[in-house]
């Protein structure tokens, strides 16, 4: 009975995976392509994480990506004192309230929260693990348009030339330093690249409304990148 339990388990699983694969962006993100936002505000991360650095340098690298994806993006560098102003500057305050005042001051169709949940460097292991989550929320209606997670690893290890245990001592040292010295916006360019590569194009992106079939990424990733 048992065996034949964990064999119609496994199938379920299966057939829920074959599903989720072949869903469609359409599918995932309905909201985004009804909705069709074309200017988005950054909000400042919610960082929960002891690096109190993090919150800053990520901050200031979100924009890029948002472009390229197609999107208009209000300066970070502009908006600041503006949040600064409405208590906005501690974003926690907006991440489930009201956001029509982004739309009637900044003119932005949607907002962009960011929580920062793990960020930890690791000499031994040569890398730096970010863990953050993207939510894309309306300022028409409040509601959330595209969310996704990522831990991303970012190997930050050296390749020494010469064997023995000499080269492998070198290797760990350069290692450790590299890992030491590396700072947040490479990690966060990484981190953006990887989890906003789902989100739909754009209106200046050449294949806006066009990607509506594409298969949906998954809304929880784990990627290890190398600079």
């Amino acid at each position: 009975m048992k065996k034949i339990l964990y064999i119609l388990l496994i199938g379920q699983l299966l057939i829920q995976s074959c599903t989720v694969s072949n869903l469609t962006k359409a599918d995932v993100y309905p909201k985004m392509y009804s909705e069709r936002p074309l200017s988005i505000a950054v909000m400042p991360p919610i960082n929960t994480t002891t690096n109190v650095e993090a919150k800053e340098f990520f901050y200031m690298t979100l924009s890029r990506t948002l472009c390229e994806k197609g999107y208009y993006v209000i300066s970070p560098f502009l908006c600041l004192d503006l949040y600064k102003t409405e208590s906005a500057y501690d974003a926690e305050n907006y991440a489930n309230g009201q956001l029509d005042k982004f739309r009637t001051i900044l003119g932005a169709d949607a907002a962009l929260f960011t929580y920062i949940t793990g960020w930890d460097k690791s000499t031994i292991g040569s890398n730096v693990t970010v863990v953050i989550e993207y939510v894309l929320r309306s300022t028409i209606t409040n509601e959330t348009i595209f969310q996704r997670k990522g831990t991303i690893t970012y190997d930050t290890s050296v390749q020494v030339s010469g064997g023995g245990l000499f080269g492998a001592l070198a290797g760990f040292a350069a290692s450790a330093l590299k890992t030491a010295l590396t700072d947040y916006v490479p990690v966060a360019r990484a981190c953006n690249a990887a989890v906003l590569s789902d989100i739909p194009a754009g209106k200046y992106s050449p294949t806006f409304d066009t990607d509506r079939k594409n298969t949906a990424g998954k809304p929880d990733i784990k990627q290890r990148v190398r600079k």
